[in-house]
């Protein structure tokens, strides 16, 4: 079975791949890294150039598609909002008509961040209430691709952590990084999230591919502030903590604003088979990898 990844060069891209490498002949696009994925053939593709995508459909011939490619920077599509767009939206309306046209599954990532964080746990069913572009944008594509193929699965992500190639960012390698070098790291105390790791995230979304339509949260089961990730990071992986200092989200002006609480009720995936572990167990299991 052909599965094609968008964005494959990325963080979760690069997660998703080494998932599905025992089952699937894997098909990734690519627009700005080049860096080989082994067991993927890589295909370089301006998604935004919608010729070059339904050409990229004609030559894989999907079985199935998974759609990551984005840009997730909130501050960049604060900053850049029409260009985010077309990567956001516009893409993702295409390639939603390819997968309803051949009727094939398709997994869309979007974001705890349709929230504006504010009555969290959110559950499926709650309404969205973005209060930055990027999550206004991914709020439209979830309604545009639904309306397009309602079999798709719409899988709102939380923050993922976890190893990564070089090529691919990974803000754990990051803050790692800070801390063995005794830099500042300022986290928020302020800020709660339901982070998962890549490799958990990546399982979650094939279980979405196989088994939902529409929409469904794929977080982790517990609820966080940015600062006490910090901490735990620091304990699981022997970091020095003399850097890690808390602050608020007010103390760090951004483009973009922040919500404060967009922890995600993921119990709807969980009775479907997905099985987020410990961030302890997860972050423990990194230990001599970022």
């Amino acid at each position: 079975m052909k599965l094609l990844v968008t964005g494959a060069s990325g963080f979760l891209g690069w997660n998703v791949c080494q998932v599905a490498a025992p089952d699937w002949e894997i098909y990734g696009t690519t627009f700005s890294h080049s860096s080989p994925i082994p067991g993927v053939t890589l295909l370089t593709v301006d998604l935004r150039d919608e010729r070059q995508l339904q050409e990229a459909f004609q030559q894989v011939q999907p079985d199935a598609v998974i759609h990551l490619a984005a840009q997730s920077s909130p501050n960049e599509c604060q900053n850049h909002p029409e260009v985010s767009y077309l990567l956001n939206v516009t893409v993702a309306c295409t390639i939603a008509n390819l997968c309803a046209e051949a009727e094939i599954p398709l997994a869309f990532t979007s974001t705890d961040l349709v929230f504006d964080g504010l009555n969290a746990p959110y559950r499926e069913t709650d309404p969205v209430s973005p209060c930055s572009i990027y999550g206004e944008q991914k709020a439209i594509a979830e309604t545009e691709i639904l309306k397009r193929y309602p079999k798709a699965a719409i899988c709102r992500m939380s923050l993922m952590f976890g190893a990564a190639p070089a090529h691919a960012s990974s803000f754990l390698g990051l803050f790692a990084q800070a801390l063995r070098e005794e830099r500042e790291l300022r986290l928020f105390v302020d800020e709660f999230r339901t982070p998962v790791s890549g490799t958990t995230a990546a399982q979650g979304l094939f279980m979405a591919l196989d088994k939902v339509q529409g929409m469904i949260h794929l977080g982790g089961k517990e609820r966080i502030s940015r600062y006490d990730f910090g901490r735990l990071m620091v304990e699981e992986l022997d970091l020095p903590n003399t850097g890690l200092k808390a602050c608020r989200q007010q103390d760090v002006p951004m483009p973009a604003p922040r919500p404060p609480d967009v922890s995600l009720d993921s119990s709807k995936a969980l009775a479907l088979g997905y099985s987020p572990r410990s961030l302890r167990s997860e972050l423990a299991e990194l230990k001599g990898q970022v």
